[in-house]
């Protein structure tokens, strides 16, 4: 599935991105920049979260109440210099947990990546537009 949007259409691609049905387990990929981040709160509010929500950039995962007593899991392993760093956190009582996990920069961890996961790759055409790719 493929989407290219502006920014004003994020919500609407957001909505159509949960329609595909993706597995809970996402990787985000993109360059820095791309909108990884932007769309992921964007999917957060379309699932109902209510607070501030921003990149986990230093705490390594955010965590969020939606609608229905659901959670959602917001990760960013960029600053990762070991899978070990990512086990000590607890990352697979995580991933596994059944709730949404949003994973950016997932190729920090790719031997504990659960196998039934989705990937989103955020691309930035030269008109400004983004491309969004689920797979």
């Amino acid at each position: 599935m493929i989407f290219e949007y502006e920014l004003q259409d994020i919500a609407t691609v957001a909505e159509n991105f949960f329609a595909a049905k993706p597995e809970k387990v996402i990787l985000f990929n993109g360059e820095m920049g791309a909108g990884k981040t932007t769309f992921i709160k964007t999917l957060c509010k379309a699932l109902g979260v209510l607070d501030a929500t921003s990149s986990p950039t230093f705490s390594l995962v955010n965590e969020y109440q939606a609608n229905e007593g659901h959670l959602v899991y917001h990760f960013d392993m960029y600053r990762l210099k070991s899978q070990t760093e990512a086990l000590d956190m607890g990352i697979d009582e995580y991933l596994y947990s059944g709730h949404w996990c949003f994973i950016e920069w997932a190729e920090n961890i790719p031997d504990l990546i659960p196998e039934k996961h989705s990937i989103v790759t955020i691309t930035v055409l030269e008109d400004g537009k983004r491309m969004l790719e689920m797979r």
